[in-house]
């Protein structure tokens, strides 16, 4: 999760994702023997071109969330997903925002918007996962 200096987060539009839950924080995986804050940071590099960030926190414990049935096809077999959040603030300037920097385009569009609002704007499914986050990382806001 990104924070700016206003204590807003990052919101990333899924590249083809119907409205209304298609905005999320950039997410990842970890690849094999990759330390996991490397991987956050890999990961929000190859998804908004962002570098310039500092670390604020990360989850104490893993936040899970499984996948609807009909979303199985979809997700290679697997059942769900656990993940280590990282809260990191951007310092450098927001020309560094790069959505089309890294392949295929995760995002389409980004904004810097409040984190209570987060668990409205994703998809349904992980929206218990990301009340925990928001529970986590409020005080950064």
């Amino acid at each position: 999760m990104l924070f700016n200096a206003d204590g807003r987060v990052w919101y990333g539009r899924r590249t083809g994702a119907a409205p209304p839950y298609n905005w999320q924080f950039p997410q990842g995986g970890v690849d094999e023997g990759e330390d996991l804050e490397d991987a956050a940071r890999r990961e929000l590099q190859e998804e908004a071109g962002v570098r310039s960030a500092s670390l604020l926190g990360r989850t104490e414990d893993w936040v899970a969330y499984d996948f609807p049935a009909d979303a199985a096809p979809n997700r290679k077999g697997w059942k769900g997903q656990k993940q280590i959040w990282f809260a990191l603030r951007f310092d450098g300037d927001e020309r560094e925002i790069d959505l089309d920097g890294h392949g295929v385009a995760e995002f389409d569009a980004w904004r810097w918007g409040w984190l209570a609002e987060a668990p409205e704007l994703v998809v349904p499914f992980k929206r218990s996962a990301y009340e925990q986050v928001v529970r986590a990382f409020s005080k950064f806001s």
